[in-house]
């Protein structure tokens, strides 16, 4: 047997997946939790060493013998997280990550020093949104004093268990679009907007070498090795953003679908052959890591909704799926607007999350936990309808992420979106995206989509129809959730 290893650093747990590629069969899988560090200033941190303890337990759980017929790894990684790191190899702070919103002011101060955020967009394809590494940068520089000065290279999550597993340091062209600091139309590092991060230092000389196209980075390393039971010297691909790499794992590799991933954040995105530019900034003008772009949208709060909402009313999975799948649709008027943990898109990362409609009748907790599922999908319709409006039409939807494993939720996709919903037979998205991206490089494949296409395939008793009496009904109700929306970004604004 042989197989090839993806390994995914998500926010809430690290993921290890065996892919005997022979059999087109996942034979091993594995995922060890991480904490998370938040306070009420809107800090999200993590601790990279969190990240190797957690990928040496998953690691360690799987057996021996599938663990050595390993041939290559590919990596993916929560996009946007800031890991400075020192010559020597030391992290020096805590891990900033996509969520993390304390640093707003910051992303200002770097848009009116490039010129405003219009010069952003026409330049370099993107805002520097809330969550973006280039602020982390910027806000590093005003608080980790001589730790900041001691920043030898900038790392991006994916980046750093690449270094960790290689001695490599590096980025690539996907992941690194999410930084801001890409100019995303020419896939190389925007001198200016560097500048504007910081003008007292060179920060060119901290980002790493640039990949633009998929390939090996290096081996494991023999230290490497001997921690996580992988064998020292197979290779290890460029790997990419968990955004870039679900999109390898979706087959969305070319124009026609959506990928939607419902996941701790929601993202909806696309394969395009060229840069998609949203002038009003809401569909971030990413890179793909298959050689194209990748225009996406991502809310911040997707199950972190559901989950908060099961918490709160003490219901386990089973629980909630029983009571979403007999609640009304609409969950008789209530509206959960899902900024809980401030938002993205729209542009609130200062909201917190609401409870709309509320009345002596639909006070039911079938009817909260309902809401919160719409409303999370509502904010997603939100992408795709925007992406419909830039000329990126959906024809399906790829469902991935936990919030699959409802049969409601699935459902719910399908009748907001009024598109069809398909689920794969290997659900594994991003770290399954990342094991393909390493045998395609193995394998030197030239057609991609071919490629994946011959890896995947439909779990038909999991994909669905839009129901047009649904559709109708949710055409009206996301009305409904748009006003609310535009309610209360006053309070927020």
């Amino acid at each position: 047997m042989k197989t090839v290893v993806g390994i995914d650093l998500g926010t809430q747990s690290i993921k290890v997946v065996f892919y005997d590629y022979e059999a087109s069969e996942i034979v091993a899988s594995e995922s060890t939790p991480l904490d998370l560090y938040q306070d009420d200033s809107g800090a999200a941190e993590q601790q990279a060493h969190w990240w190797l303890n957690a990928l040496h337990d998953a690691m360690g759980r799987i057996g021996e013998e599938v663990r050595k017929s390993a041939v290559a790894v590919g990596v993916s990684g929560q996009q946007h997280g800031f890991v400075p790191v020192s010559r020597n190899g030391e992290v020096l702070a805590r891990v900033k990550l996509w969520c993390d919103t304390s640093t707003v002011a910051e992303c200002d101060e770097i848009m009116e020093a490039y010129g405003g955020p219009q010069k952003c967009l026409d330049e370099v394809g993107n805002l520097v949104a809330p969550g973006f590494t280039a602020s982390k940068i910027r806000w590093f520089s005003k608080q980790g004093g001589s730790l900041y000065e001691q920043m030898d290279s900038i790392m991006l999550p994916h980046d750093y268990l690449n270094y960790y597993l290689t001695g490599e340091r590096c980025m690539e062209a996907g992941d690194a679009s999410g930084t801001g600091l890409l100019n995303i139309r020419t896939r190389e590092w925007s001198a200016e907007m560097l500048q504007a991060v910081d003008n007292q230092r060179d920060l060119a000389e901290c980002m790493p070498p640039l990949h633009t196209e998929a390939g090996f980075i290096g081996k494991v390393s023999a230290d490497a090795a001997a921690a996580t039971g992988l064998p020292s010297g197979i290779p290890v691909s460029t790997g990419g953003g968990d955004n870039m790499m679900g999109a390898i794992g979706t087959g969305n590799v070319s124009a026609g679908k959506v990928t939607m991933s419902l996941g701790t954040s929601g993202t909806v995105y696309a394969y395009s052959d060229q840069p998609v530019i949203d002038p009003r900034g809401e569909i971030a003008a990413f890179c793909s890591s298959s050689g194209g772009w990748l225009p996406l949208l991502c809310t911040m709060n997707c199950t972190v909704t559901t989950e908060l909402m099961r918490g709160l009313l003490g219901a386990d999975i089973a629980a909630f799926e029983a009571a979403v799948s007999g609640a009304p649709r609409g969950a008789g008027g209530v509206i959960t607007l899902p900024f809980f943990n401030g938002e993205r898109t729209p542009d609130l990362p200062r909201a917190k999350g609401c409870l709309v409609g509320l009345d002596s009748h639909n006070m039911k907790r079938e009817n909260l936990l309902r809401s919160a599922l719409e409303g999370a999908t509502y904010a997603l319709r939100y992408g795709v309808d925007r992406m419909g409006e830039l000329g990126i039409d959906a024809d399906e939807i790829v469902l991935t992420g936990g919030g699959v494993g409802s049969a409601t939720w699935r459902q719910a996709v399908a009748d907001i979106c009024n598109v069809p919903v398909t689920v794969l037979q290997h659900d594994e998205g991003a770290g399954f995206g990342a094991a393909l991206q390493a045998l395609a490089v193995l394998e030197n494949e030239a057609d991609i989509q071919a490629f994946v296409d011959g890896h995947l395939a439909r779990d038909e008793a999991l994909c669905c129809e839009p129901v047009t009496s649904a559709v109708n009904f949710y055409n009206e109700a996301y009305t409904g959730y748009l006003a609310a929306v535009d309610t209360i970004k006053p309070l927020y604004t």
